[in-house]
């Protein structure tokens, strides 16, 4: 199954172009990503939603935003005006989740045709409603009815390897 998570920020804000029918909306942007080591430079990656998700992309999220975005990874060949083709790698988006400030996720999320969407995504940093007890203490009676497990025989039985059917 091919299925990526990936956080990015957006670098090219989203356009929407329609098929050659005009049946199908297609939104695409440029993403960038932190490399795997501090050393690395940021990586780009091609972006692609499509139908009524690519109309919320178009809409909802723009140049900056940092988002988390679900989807299947492929490779696309280009031919260059060069002379030569060229591998892209291409993200197809089935949801993408916008994030705060703070590093959580709002609930502004867009999701494939296919898919219901939440109806909301909960922050991590969250508060109680009401102030929490600390479990109870154990009592001394109910400490005196622990018994130590039983001590192991002082000579173990011994096991024969050569009885193992394999």
């Amino acid at each position: 199954m091919n299925s990526c998570v990936l956080m990015a920020e957006i670098i090219k804000e989203p356009e929407l172009r329609y098929t050659q029918d005009g049946q199908m909306a297609i939104a695409e942007m440029l993403v960038q990503f932190a490399g795997l080591r501090a050393e690395d430079p940021a990586e780009t990656l091609k972006v692609v939603g499509w139908g009524n998700l690519a109309q919320q992309i178009q809409e909802q999220y723009h140049l900056g935003d940092r988002v988390v975005i679900e989807g299947r990874l492929g490779m696309n060949r280009v031919e260059r005006p060069e002379g030569f083709k060229e591998t892209r790698a291409e993200l197809t988006v089935s949801r993408i989740h916008l994030l705060t400030a703070e590093g959580g996720l709002t609930s502004r999320v867009a999701v494939s045709g296919n898919e219901t969407a939440p109806k909301a995504v909960a922050s991590p940093a969250v508060t109680p409603s009401k102030p929490v007890t600390p479990a109870p203490t154990p009592t001394a009676a109910a400490k005196t009815k622990f018994q130590p497990p039983a001590p192991e025989p002082a000579n173990p039985p011994s096991f024969n390897y050569d009885d193992i059917p394999f």
